[in-house]
């Protein structure tokens, strides 16, 4: 593998940078857009103008529209939205050869289904070997080469651990791991925790609240993932707290800023600024699960209502602060 192009479904911001590290890590990289036209743009000018301009594409990556490209993937990352992974995933169906490696690389629940993203993998490619990266990483800082470490699971060891060398480059450092569903959890859940950390901040409730709701927030997710038989370890690694740090303090997470907009009044329909922010639909999945298996949510239950618009966001953070008092272990 590690010798074989890489080749990325999904020529977005991330699936952007993703290209330009794994080039950078000395690959040859086929990255496949969905819009012929938004491919052809890409391939042109050697910049992704449309997602991260200002970024030059690697000159090992090349930029197509043809789906055929995957055919002779050995190594192949989708890089597409969690709401949209279970059509992409479907039309690779005939063309990828059983045993290949498809590395997930969104975050998110399906909605409609409530299934985690290897399990829509799973269900549309079952001759396919799923593995999920993630962890705290901004696009925009891994296509400018700055520092960044994530982690990539998959219940082969050796598959994980030869996937992480082929895409590991000097400043794109890969951890590796066999607990697919705590990476998973831990990517999912954290997008819903970071709407609640920016509906704090856009109400002016200040960085102390803003650090309870962290750390509060990283005990649901530590319920969540045990009850789910995550290892406990992962959840207080890179895809877990690491991410969860990143993007509950930082505008630059789209779920930071559609919480941030929502506490300062934006209406549900204009907060996102056309932007996508997976945790919004990720909340209702994931409230639904945690019930399912009888874990507290709070924080993940309040932003779920606020997203469907079934309560307020002062009479959700009043809820919350009037929540009965407890010894912290209680809850943890």
């Amino acid at each position: 593998m590690m010798t074989d192009p890489v080749v990325i479904v999904g020529a977005g911001a991330w699936g952007t940078a993703l290209a330009n590290a794994a080039a950078q890590a000395g690959r040859f990289v086929t990255l496949v857009a969905r819009d012929p036209e938004h491919a052809g743009t890409m391939q042109a000018a050697r910049e992704n103008l449309r997602f991260l301009p200002g970024a030059p594409l690697h000159a090992a990556i090349t930029v197509t529209a043809d789906l055929g490209a995957t055919t002779a993937a050995r190594a192949l990352l989708l890089v597409v939205p969690a709401q949209a992974l279970r059509e992409a995933a479907r039309g690779l169906v005939h063309r990828l050869a059983p045993g290949t490696p498809v590395v997930i690389c969104a975050k998110g629940i399906e909605r409609t289904s409530s299934r985690f993203m290897s399990d829509v993998v799973g269900e549309e490619l079952p001759a396919a070997v799923p593995a999920v990266l993630s962890g705290p990483s901004f696009a925009e800082d891994v296509v400018r080469g700055l520092p960044t470490a994530v982690v990539l699971a998959c219940a082969q060891e050796e598959t994980a651990r030869s996937l992480a060398a082929t895409l590991t480059s000097p400043t794109f450092r890969i951890y590796h791991g066999t607990d697919v569903r705590g990476v998973e959890i831990g990517g999912a859940a954290k997008n819903v925790l970071a709407i609640a950390c920016g509906i704090v901040m856009g109400c002016g409730l200040g960085e102390s609240a803003r650090a309870a709701m962290v750390a509060r927030g990283f005990a649901e997710l530590m319920r969540f993932a045990r009850a789910l038989g995550a290892r406990p370890e992962t959840l207080m690694g890179l895809s877990g707290l690491g991410d969860l740090v990143l993007t509950c303090g930082s505008a630059k997470s789209r779920n930071f800023a559609f919480g941030e907009a929502l506490g300062r009044g934006v209406p549900l329909s204009e907060a996102s600024g056309g932007k996508l922010a997976e945790g919004a639909f990720t909340a209702a999945a994931l409230v639904a699960m945690a019930g399912r298996h009888g874990v507290e949510m709070p924080i993940s239950e309040a932003v779920a209502a606020i997203v469907a618009g079934e309560v307020s966001v002062e009479a959700a953070i009043g809820a919350l602060l009037n929540r009965p008092i407890r010894a912290e272990h209680e809850i943890i």
